[in-house]
């Protein structure tokens, strides 16, 4: 077997080294391909802190995803457009910068992530899932019934977002970018799972009497990773929005939740890189196997069915000999 640190380096070497030989080979659509499993790793790594670590199994997700889109294409909208996003009672314009975009993505998806964490926190189990959810579907619909912005036609971004310093128009730049985000969030993770809230949070899963008998509230704890693990994956919904330039109620759908949901279960609940190599087994399987074959989704559960059956630790599990199993 093979230790899960040297799966987790390879992983990473995968990811410099794939774009690179695309970009020396002129192969723009692999980079395009690369940035997309970089984004979805994003926005699982943001799950995989709810999930793995809390436990909480959320099927809304794409609410968070979505907001970061959408908080991306009104704000860029504004811009291409020229008009304020609001005049009265004080003047708020449409921004261009990156930055500024993904701070409105971050705060908008954690004050939503907030509230739904605090209604949807007092269930457990299938209530807890079907809650999510249906914020979710609550989304969905407001987005499709938004004429403003599109409605279910979603809305057009005609030039990407910059960023200080890069041509994000080059396939290569915008790459780097959202390859440095995902490292700097893999790295927040990781010291968030070693540090005494995650230890507590971790602790708060899987006894939560015990917890409360030293004076925690496991309700909190979970509350607060459910805001980080929503901020994280509104983050990637604008990163997202940005690198397709247009942005559609899809991003809220059920579907994208699942999808999200998928990569960390493929790759591993819990690991460090779990939903990192699951988001890139997933975009590898839909290109190759979607040129293919209109049910590729055929093989993906295949391959999910007996992830679960025999190997609880996803793929990385698998390949390090580790399993690591969840309540």
């Amino acid at each position: 077997m093979i230790p899960e640190r040297m799966v987790n380096g390879a992983v990473l070497a995968g990811l410099l080294v794939v774009p690179l030989w695309a970009m020396v080979a002129n192969e723009p659509f692999t980079i395009t391909l690369a940035t997309r499993a970089v984004i979805f790793a994003l926005a699982a790594v943001g799950l995989n802190i709810a999930l793995g670590l809390g436990g909480l199994v959320s099927l809304g997700h794409a609410v968070f995803f979505g907001l970061g889109g959408y908080a991306m294409g009104i704000l860029a909208h504004h811009a291409q457009t020229y008009t304020p996003l609001m005049e009265w009672p004080f003047l708020i314009e449409g921004t261009k910068s990156m930055p500024v975009i993904w701070l409105v993505a971050m705060v908008t998806s954690a004050l939503a992530a907030l509230v739904i964490g605090l209604l949807s926190l007092r269930t457990t189990g299938v209530y807890f899932i079907m809650i999510t959810l249906a914020f979710g579907q609550m989304f969905y619909y407001f987005a499709i019934s938004w004429a403003k912005y599109g409605g279910e036609d979603g809305l057009s971004i005609y030039v990407r977002n910059g960023f200080p310093g890069l041509n994000t128009l080059v396939p290569i730049q915008f790459y780097g970018l959202c390859f440095g985000i995902l490292c700097l969030v893999l790295v927040l993770n990781a010291a968030l799972a070693r540090s005494p809230f995650g230890l507590a949070l971790n602790a708060s899963r899987q006894m939560p009497t015990r917890v409360e008998t030293v004076g925690l509230d496991p309700m909190r704890l979970k509350l607060v990773a459910f805001v980080i693990s929503g901020t994280i994956t509104g983050l990637a919904g604008a990163l997202f929005a940005d690198l397709n330039r247009f942005v559609s109620p899809t991003m809220f759908s059920w579907q994208m939740s699942g999808e999200i949901m998928i990569f960390v279960i493929l790759g591993g609940v819990a690991r460090l890189f779990g939903p990192v190599v699951g988001a890139v087994v997933f975009v590898a399987l839909e290109h190759f196997l979607g040129g293919l074959s209109d049910y590729w989704h055929i093989y993906l559960g295949l391959l999910l069915l007996l992830i679960v059956l025999f190997a609880r630790g996803g793929i990385v599990g698998l390949l390090s000999g580790r399993e690591r199993t969840h309540d």
